[in-house]
């Protein structure tokens, strides 16, 4: 079994959160990158980007680790939610994403610091918001509190009774980190919970 060390480049309680489901001991670590997206990038290319720039970005402080980097990005009829961080900015994203389709790119990057090799993907799920009314709109904001959430929604929360559907092959994307792409990296990289 690899002995490296593994390694959360996050500070997000919710990836801390899914990655203890697996079992296995871990570090975390605050990346330091600047989440702004670039002209012309799609929402897709957003979340590859970062989630490589974070699991590279604490390199240099583990440099015989693997390093789990992951990003998410919302995207509502060609335009990019990210998080809103006060209530105002949640409000208005809730808004405009009800009765919508809003699909939220999550993207996976496991790099090997000890060799350079770094693995990547992107998990895509589909997200149809109920056609909410703003007083339902304005109770789950002051409940629930989503200001770090990309979309406005926490679907481990009380955020699932906005939802009206979801698709993707992972429902643990949508909480931020994609378990079953992670669980292929890491058997490339000779790990696994068993």
């Amino acid at each position: 079994m690899n002995s490296q060390l593994l390694v959360l480049a996050s500070t997000s309680a919710y990836r801390r959160e899914l990655l203890q489901r697996l079992q296995l001991p871990f570090k975390t670590i605050a990346p330091e990158v600047d989440e702004t997206p670039h002209d012309g990038e799609s929402a897709r290319e957003t979340s590859l980007r970062l989630a490589q720039e974070k699991a590279r970005a604490v390199a240099d402080i583990y440099p015989n680790a693997l390093i789990v980097g992951s990003d998410q990005v919302a995207l509502l009829e060609g335009q990019q939610l990210g998080k809103p961080m006060t209530h105002d900015r949640a409000f208005a994203q809730l808004q405009a994403m009800r009765g919508k389709t809003t699909v939220f790119y999550t993207a996976l990057a496991l790099f090997n610091s000890r060799t350079g090799h770094i693995q990547t993907g992107v998990e895509e799920t589909q997200v149809t918001l109920r056609p909410l009314s703003d007083k339902e709109i304005e109770h789950y904001l002051r409940k629930e509190q989503p200001y770090h959430c990309a979309g406005s929604a926490k679907s481990e929360g009380l955020g699932i009774a906005l939802i009206e559907r979801m698709s993707g092959n992972d429902p643990n994307a949508l909480i931020g980190l994609p378990l079953i792409l992670l669980c292929d990296m890491l058997r490339n990289e000779q790990i696994t919970p068993f």
